[in-house]
């Protein structure tokens, strides 16, 4: 029997992040199957599509089947691979597409009251907000005006899953997209929070940290993809092709009984903890 691996990695692009996710692949035979197999090092699940190939070929998952690999899996099974015809050889290639998080995820609860993202006692102005011209079109995202070096707090808990906090560089264009000191959050529905443009080693918090609500996470900037500081939050959870869907979120403001859409140009404050 022949056992032909043509084995070939794509990763998309995606806005998430400029850093690739940290998962391996690699496979071992079972008696005559041919097993392929991941490691997720990340600290978040990782959505996979597997596509193959081949000639006699009978494969455990469907062409184009999405697999969710949990956090931290070791050997985790993608596919099992045989001969469809046990007398014959066989020949067989494979690709993986792959985004952070569980692309199924969605909000479990869209009242969900989030904080917002600085100081008891203090007030910020919405720069930009959902679909704005410069850089939120089609994204459900929100700038607060926060001056360089505003204290950044949690506005949902969760676990923290990427950060950044080495460049000190920024530009108008999105080309400086990869230059965004960033922390992101896994929250326990699946969706993600991300704090965008922090300043120079302005981040305090570390992968897999569980962070509170209201926690002190870090100190907003004006790195990466940016015209001046500010502080850039949206809630997302990827698609396998690595765009994102975008969710709006709620927040508890002074002077409102119920959580409310923040909107651009409009100023809040925060008076609770």
């Amino acid at each position: 029997m022949k056992n032909l691996f043509a084995i070939l990695f794509l990763i998309p692009l995606s806005v998430f992040s400029q850093e690739s996710p940290d998962i391996k692949f690699d496979k071992y035979q079972d008696n005559q199957t041919n097993v392929i197999y991941a490691d997720n090092n990340e600290s978040c699940p990782i959505s996979v599509e597997y596509e193959y190939s081949g000639e006699n070929v009978l494969s455990s998952q469907a062409n184009k089947s999405v697999i969710v690999v949990p956090a931290n899996a070791k050997k985790f099974i993608i596919s099992k691979i045989d001969a469809e015809n046990i007398t014959k050889g066989f020949k067989f290639s494979y690709n993986v597409f792959y985004v952070f998080g569980d692309i199924n995820a969605k909000p479990s609860n869209p009242e969900e009251a989030y904080w917002l993202p600085y100081a008891v006692g203090t007030s910020q102005s919405i720069y930009q907000g959902y679909n704005g011209n410069f850089s939120h079109q089609d994204a459900y995202a929100l700038d607060f005006s926060h001056k360089l070096g505003t204290e950044i707090f949690a506005a949902r808990k969760g676990k923290v899953v990427i950060t950044k906090s080495d460049s000190d560089q920024a530009c108008f264009t999105k080309d400086c997209a990869k230059y965004n000191n960033k922390i992101i959050i896994l929250h326990d529905d699946g969706t993600f929070a991300e704090y965008v443009h922090l300043k120079k080693n302005g981040v305090i918090v570390k992968i897999n940290d569980e962070v509170k609500q209201g926690q002190l996470i870090g100190y907003s900037g004006n790195t990466g993809w940016s015209k001046g500081p500010h502080l850039h939050f949206s809630v997302f959870s990827n698609k396998i092709d690595g765009e994102r869907n975008y969710y709006k979120t709620k927040f508890k403001v002074k002077d409102s009984t119920e959580p409310i859409y923040l909107q651009e140009k409009k100023r809040y404050t925060r008076d609770y903890e």
